[in-house]
C-alpha cells in the first residue's frame, strides 16, 4: 500500500521534469534560430533604447533583406569591440552566459549600435556644418540624443568589404567604431558577427513598444546616384 501511494507522486515529478527540459530545449532552439532576448546595459543608444531595457531581437530579418544604412543591429563584438577571450575562466564565463541567456544581465561581448557605413562607403566627420558624411553627403540624423553633436571626434575611413562602421545614438557616451580607430580591425565590425535586429522593447512595461526599421533609403553617393 505504501509503495502504491508513492508511485503517482514519482510519476508526477518525472512529468514536470521532462516538461521543463522540453520547454528549455524548445526555448533554446527558438532563441538560436529565430528570436532572442537581450538586456541593454548602457545609455549608448538613447533615446531609442535605454539602460535596463529588455529587447526582443529577430535573427532572421537580415536573411530576407540586407543590412542597410540606419539599421540598428545587435552584434557579437568579440575580435572588434571586445577580446576573443574574457580571461575569467570557464566557470565565471558559464555563470555569466546563463544570466545573459535569462535576460537578467548584459553581455560584455554583445553590443547594440546603428549602421552608419556599409562596405565600400567612405565615412567621415565632420563637414562644415558639423555633420557626419557618407560618401561626401551629410547625414540627417534625427535619432541622435538631444543636445549631442554628431561627433566631437574627427575621422575618415573607408569601410572594407564584409565590414560595418557602427555608432551609438547617444554619441557623447557611446564607445563605438570611433573609439577603436588605430586598433586592430579599426572598430569595423564583420557583417557575419551581426546577430539580428531589435524588433520590440519588452521591459519595462511602460516602454513596451515596437522598434521600427528605418525606410529603405541610403545616403546618396558622391555623384548623386
Amino acid at each position: 500500500m505504501h509503495q502504491t501511494k508513492r508511485q503517482p507522486r514519482k510519476t508526477g515529478w518525472r512529468f514536470v521534469f521532462l516538461a521543463l527540459v522540453l520547454a528549455v530545449a524548445i526555448s533554446g532552439l527558438v532563441r538560436s534560430l529565430w528570436l532572442d532576448v537581450y538586456f541593454i546595459p548602457s545609455e549608448s543608444m538613447e533615446p531609442l533604447l535605454e539602460g535596463g531595457d529588455r529587447i526582443l531581437v529577430s535573427r532572421t530579418d537580415f536573411q530576407s533583406e540586407p543590412i542597410r544604412h540606419g539599421d540598428v543591429v545587435v552584434f557579437d563584438g568579440r575580435g572588434s569591440f571586445a577580446p576573443l577571450n574574457s580571461g575569467k575562466g570557464p566557470v565565471v564565463d558559464g555563470a555569466a552566459s546563463a544570466l545573459q541567456w535569462l535576460g537578467l544581465t548584459g553581455s560584455d561581448t554583445t553590443y547594440v549600435k546603428r549602421v552608419i557605413g556599409l562596405p565600400g562607403d567612405t565615412v567621415a566627420c565632420c563637414d562644415s556644418g558639423g555633420k557626419v558624411t557618407v560618401n561626401g553627403s551629410a547625414l540627417d540624423e534625427p535619432y541622435i540624443f538631444p543636445g549631442d553633436a554628431p561627433s566631437t571626434q574627427k575621422f575618415s575611413t573607408v569601410v572594407p568589404d564584409g565590414r560595418l562602421w557602427l555608432m551609438g545614438d547617444h554619441r557623447s557616451v557611446s564607445a563605438d567604431s570611433r573609439s577603436l580607430l588605430g586598433a586592430p580591425g579599426g572598430g569595423l565590425v564583420p557583417v557575419d558577427r551581426v546577430i539580428g535586429r531589435p524588433v520590440q522593447i519588452l521591459w519595462p512595461l511602460d516602454r513596451f513598444a515596437p522598434v521600427a526599421r528605418p525606410p529603405a533609403a541610403g545616403p546618396p553617393t558622391q555623384n548623386g546616384r
